[in-house]
């Protein structure tokens, strides 16, 4: 075993990594369902899971594109905002324009959420300031042009037509709408991170940034594509939440960005760059999703919500430390080996 080991390939390594983490996911929620099952009545019927599937939807969408900044060792905080506004001007739109097609709205949204990606990225890629720094700041200017947009009003279901609202109700071959479009984005978004050139150039700048760069690829440009990214999906998540809780204000998402960057972090994307998958992503953002299910079912406080939100931050980025130090040590001791024993064999 450990013979087999030292012969494994760093892509290899990580990989068998990828395939713990995402199999102790499965186990943790294999877990999660059967405790909330015991505990609350309603938690393994049929309509709850159509609820978990619905919420699980937008958390998604958004996490593939908070997955490609990560990816390039940045993080996008403005996310939660841009849900929340795109998400009140879809709904605008509608109350203004109720016979505008559903398909065009959702088109708005995204590129309005395309181009405030472009604005953080540019923030991070041009400006040069730490995207920490430059998307806590878009969170708040984007939330403060809800609030002025919004003018302190909300808009209800009421309000909307009839063929929207239908949207987040309707369930092609029984499972929810949102669910089907989740899947489309996530396929997407893993397609694309598996054999697109340009979105294998994240890995390698998040793995390392000078080295991508000496390899001629053009980080600046790949992290604003990221935040694009980022963005657009964000946008679509906006659309996405907007028919699953059509009564919208300046409030719409908030704190939303917590929740995907859970999911992210669980899903084992590692929080330093360079490594992670969609497949995690997706059962990252499954496992958060059925937990605050069973919260709700058992009436427990929000705070325990936020609470395990944040614990489970901590404890994924930790194991995220400690499974990156343990690779890097082994790949050392394995070169370490390889350039002993030329010189082993010289000397015999």
């Amino acid at each position: 075993m450990i013979a087999r080991f030292r012969a494994m390939k760093p892509q290899e390594l990580a990989a068998a990594a990828f395939r713990l983490r995402e199999l102790g996911i499965v186990l943790a929620l294999v877990g999660v369902v059967i405790f909330f099952g015991a505990r609350a009545t309603n938690f393994l019927t049929g309509s709850n899971w159509q609820d978990i599937a619905q919420n699980v939807s937008i958390v998604v969408v958004v996490a593939v594109g908070e997955t490609m900044v990560i990816l390039t060792r940045n993080i996008d905080l403005s996310v939660g905002s841009i849900v929340g506004l795109c998400g009140y001007l879809v709904a605008a739109t509608l109350v203004h324009h109720p016979s505008i097609p559903v398909e065009v709205v959702a088109l708005i949204s995204i590129a309005i959420g395309l181009g405030l990606g472009v604005v953080n990225g540019l923030l991070v890629a041009v400006a040069r300031i730490p995207a920490i720094i430059a998307t806590l700041a878009t969170l708040a200017i984007f939330r403060g042009i809800d609030a002025e947009i919004t003018g302190g009003k909300n808009i209800t279901a009421y309000q909307l037509p009839d063929r929207f609202l239908r949207l987040a109700a309707s369930k092609p071959a029984g499972f929810p709408a949102l669910a089907w479009i989740a899947v489309g984005v996530a396929v997407l978004g893993a397609a694309m991170l598996r054999w697109a050139p340009w979105a294998r150039d994240f890995y390698a700048i998040g793995s390392n940034p000078d080295a991508a760069r000496f390899a001629g690829i053009r980080a600046g440009r790949r992290v604003i594509t990221a935040f694009a990214l980022s963005g657009a999906l964000a946008g679509l998540g906006g659309f996405l939440f907007a028919s699953r809780f059509p009564t919208l204000d300046s409030f719409a998402a908030n704190g939303f960005e917590l929740t995907v960057i859970t999911a992210v972090v669980i899903g084992g994307v590692n929080v330093f760059g360079g490594s992670g998958t969609i497949l995690g992503v997706v059962l990252g953002a499954v496992l958060v999703a059925t937990i605050s299910d069973g919260f709700t079912l058992l009436r427990l406080s929000e705070f325990w919500k936020i609470f395990f939100n944040g614990l489970a931050i901590v404890v994924a980025v930790t194991i995220d430390a400690l499974v990156t130090r343990r690779l890097q040590e082994a790949l050392r001791r394995r070169r370490a080996g390889l350039l002993v024993a030329p010189g082993a064999g010289a000397d015999a």
